[in-house]
């Protein structure tokens, strides 16, 4: 009975753990307060409420199990300290962590379920997540343009071309927040190995998402394997106002943004005229009169310059510049006339024909030709900075370097809206072009108006070769760098602008102005602002501030920003950026790095590396040569070093290099006298007092026959055999004799106490030399008792080696 009822209660308990488990999930998961459906807040519902997730441990693995349970991809970031606002309601989750592939937050370890405000603990902290979305483009110069992808839950495949409509793509630029889609191109290949998304979506326009499209099913399950690109713009559409009607003529206006503005005249020239006339199915352009058509109380004027070559079909296509511009001065707008719907020939420059100079008839000629032409500048990495090509009947052509020189330079620089021009390039330094060559032996005073009005030798008539193309270097041409001691992508940002490199304020620095500038770089595609870092020395520039990229920019240079000031921030408010492609400037094999120098170029703001650049500007060659020299400078110095450590051993082993690497035992002369002699002695001893050791000539340690020495005048010794069984191997010295002497065993201040022969082979003993506290009648060779043979020990010490005795 007691086992039933035990066994009733543990299942009864089990259920209520069952039922608690079951309970304690979250039953709804949502982001809030994002500029779209797969960013913001994080939040979860439980027991019928809303509640937030607090961002303790909050990292990127939990932030992806979220975005692949909304199905928004993978995890861009994971945001703390309610970066999207702090939440109302309850706190749900703490110390949520999530490892390995789970695919729900219930999936992964937390604290208990419960309202976490009754702890102490505030919305101030609620956790956040970026995710890439659902769909995407991929394969352009930044997220707004690009192949359509979606995600499928795994990885991202290409969206079908099957019954796509411009409709579908606004839905798809509008989400991403790429303003509006300008255009779209089917039938793109895409490799075998690629599947593609099994539906087609067809939206109607005003969906917020394309994840809300209506969607179908491929026809027969089978969908087209043609991939679909969208091109989004912030810049949609163009017209040309008159009395307030769009015509063919008038000022030009811009969709930007959701709303119309009126462009800049700054820079504005045929190519781009032509460009807005072909679009608007208008002809050709016949002038751009500058304000003609101004209208007050319109919207503010749209700064931005267009850098159209007159080849592209919409003016949002052409290279756009943003960066640094001024403020376009009031009624200084752009206009057009066009040639109308009817196809009109422009009447050709004929300069057979020469008109009295200041004549209307030379005016009017003029004007015609100057309209007529364009002018470009080819493969320099920018729009101010290349090989200066001229559109004359037709044709575009090339100017020959011949007196090609700054005041040559200047014309075509202000001509294009570029600023004054900082080098005159020769020798095809930006590539050569291809025929014709149209001018040649230019000689331009600088103030002429365009570069065709200079004196030439005619159209057409030359003695060069392409080899000899003329270009330019202007001072709107921008190039950007980061400057760093020992980093690969991170460093002091810096703009080269009027010839000057200077730095770049941080704010306000968003992320997605971090994103451009580092994928400009080509350091990865996000990147933080450092303010730790210590502010920098010196006298620079500090161009530009207020720097606001869009989405739809590709490269800094397209974002709007603050105009060009030489002091436009504080010095503490330099840009010290770190992208995430940093690593050291001294990095693995494996992974390659972008050069080894003080600073990180842009890849694509720059121009060809050559000679004569700019001032400040190293050639290729040039830092090629100057590399080689410090190379050989170096071999040079370890070579010196070399030699010196060498003359320096041989110096100190002059007289050691034979020594043997055994035994060796050499005559010993020794001052040997009786006793009686000695102490009867008050002076030095003489020749004739002394006896000479007798020396050992024995071949092993068994023989004891001792002989006297040549020449001795002494008889043979009594003295026993023992007292020379001390004798120890001599090693190899290494360093100098006097080294090998013990400070402990020659008394400081004497000299000559033991020197070594020239050869080597003897060691001496000067005469008179007392030991301590002695008189000179007591020589420290004697004072052993009596019964001693007449010598003490000698010890020669060589550090790190045997010691030799002699007893």
């Amino acid at each position: 009975m007691g086992v039933r009822m035990a066994l009733n209660l543990s299942l009864q308990g089990l259920c209520v753990l069952l039922s608690t488990m079951v309970a304690a999930q979250i039953t709804e998961l949502r982001l809030v307060n994002g500029s779209h459906r797969c960013e913001g807040r994080v939040e979860v519902k439980y027991k019928g409420k809303w509640g937030t997730v607090y961002d303790y441990r909050w990292y990127l693995q939990a932030a992806d199990v979220v975005c692949k349970q909304l199905e928004c991809g993978h995890a861009v970031d994971a945001r703390r300290d309610a970066y999207f606002g702090q939440g109302v309601g309850p706190i749900w989750l703490v110390n949520t962590v999530c490892k390995g592939t789970k695919p729900t937050l219930n999936d992964c370890s937390h604290d208990i379920l419960q309202d976490y405000r009754f702890l102490g603990f505030s919305h101030s902290r609620d956790a956040g997540v970026v995710c890439s979305g659902f769909v995407r483009l991929a394969g352009g110069d930044g997220p707004c343009l690009g192949r359509v992808e979606v995600h499928s839950g795994r990885d991202w495949v290409p969206l079908s071309d099957g019954n796509f409509t411009l409709l579908t793509a606004q839905v798809i630029c509008a989400e991403l927040g790429c303003g509006r889609a300008v255009s779209f191109l089917g039938d793109m290949s895409i490799k075998e190995s690629y599947r593609v998304w099994p539906k087609e979506f067809q939206c109607k326009g005003h969906e917020p998402e394309l994840w809300f499209c209506h969607n179908e099913s491929c026809p027969g399950d089978a969908c087209h394997r043609g991939a679909v690109q969208v091109f989004c713009s912030v810049y949609t559409e163009v017209r040309l106002m008159k009395n307030g009607i769009s015509q063919c003529e008038g000022q030009v206006e811009m969709h930007i943004s959701g709303q119309w503005k009126t462009l800049c005249a700054s820079h504005w020239n045929m190519a781009n005229a032509n460009v807005v006339c072909q679009q608007l199915g208008c002809g050709v352009a016949v002038s751009t009169p500058k304000g003609a058509y101004f209208v007050e109380g319109g919207d503010k004027i749209w700064e931005a310059r267009f850098h159209c070559s007159g080849a592209e079909s919409f003016l949002w296509t052409c290279p756009v510049t943003a960066l640094g511009i001024p403020s376009c001065t009031r009624g200084n707008t752009a206009s057009v006339i066009c040639s109308g719907n009817q196809t009109q020939v422009l009447p050709q420059c004929n300069d057979s024909v020469s008109e009295p100079e200041g004549s209307a008839a030379s005016q009017e000629s003029a004007a015609t030709c100057s309209d007529s032409r364009q002018l470009r500048l080819v493969d320099g990495g920018g729009p101010c900075a290349g090989r200066v090509e001229i559109l004359h009947q037709g044709s575009w052509g090339t100017i020959c370097d011949d007196s090609w020189d700054l005041s040559d330079a200047h014309v075509v620089c202000r001509q294009l809206g570029c600023g004054e021009a900082l080098n005159a390039t020769v020798s095809a330094h930006f590539g050569e072009g291809s025929d014709p060559i149209w001018l040649d032996d230019l000689e331009c005073t600088g103030k002429e108006s365009h570069i065709w009005r200079c004196p030439s030798r005619g159209w057409g008539q030359h003695d060069c070769r392409h080899k000899e193309d003329a270009g330019v270097i202007c001072s709107d041409f921008l190039k950007l760098r980061m400057v760093s001691e020992d980093q690969e992508c991170a460093g002091w940002l810096e703009v080269f602008y009027n010839g000057t490199w200077g730095s770049v304020c941080h704010s306000p620095m968003a992320d997605i102005t971090l994103s451009i500038i580092c994928r400009h770089l080509g350091c990865g595609d996000s990147g933080t602002v450092s303010d730790s870092i210590v502010p920098r020395e010196g006298s620079r520039p500090r161009w530009v501030d207020q720097i606001q990229c869009r989405k739809t920019d590709s490269s800094l240079w397209q974002c709007p920003s603050d105009p060009w000031r030489r002091n436009s921030c504080f010095l503490q408010e330099e840009a010290y950026i770190s992208c995430a492609g940093v690593r050291p400037r001294s990095c693995p094999t494996a992974a390659p790095c972008t050069g080894g120098r003080t600073s990180l170029q842009s890849p694509t703001g720059g121009i060809r590396q050559g000679p004569n650049l700019v001032r400040g500007i190293f050639s290729l060659s040039e830092m090629l040569c100057f590399f080689l020299g410090a190379l050989l400078f170096l071999v040079l110095v370890i070579l010196v070093i070399q030699i010196y450590r060498w003359r320096a051993k041989r110096r100190a082993l002059p007289s050691f290099e034979d020594v043997p690497n055994e035994a060796v035992y050499e005559e010993i002369d020794y001052l040997v006298a009786t006793k009686e002699d000695l102490l009867g002695s008050t002076g030095a001893l003489s020749d004739d007092s002394v006896t000479k050791l007798p020396y050992y000539t024995g071949d092993g340690e068994d023989n004891t026959d001792f002989q006297p020495a040549p020449g001795s005048r002494a008889q043979k010794t009594d003295a026993p055999s023992e007292d020379y069984d001390n004798v120890e191997e001599v090693p190899v010295p290494e360093a100098p004799f006097a080294s090998w002497v013990n400070e402990g065993e020659v008394p400081p201040g004497e000299e000559n106490v033991v020197r070594a022969s020239p050869t080597g082979s003897s060691l001496q003993f000067s005469r008179g030399i007392a030991g301590p506290g002695k008189e000179e009648a007591s020589p420290w060779l004697l004072q052993g008792e009596e019964g001693d043979p007449g010598y003490d020990d000698v010890e020669l010490n060589a550090p790190q080696t045997s010691t030799m005795v002699f007893s």
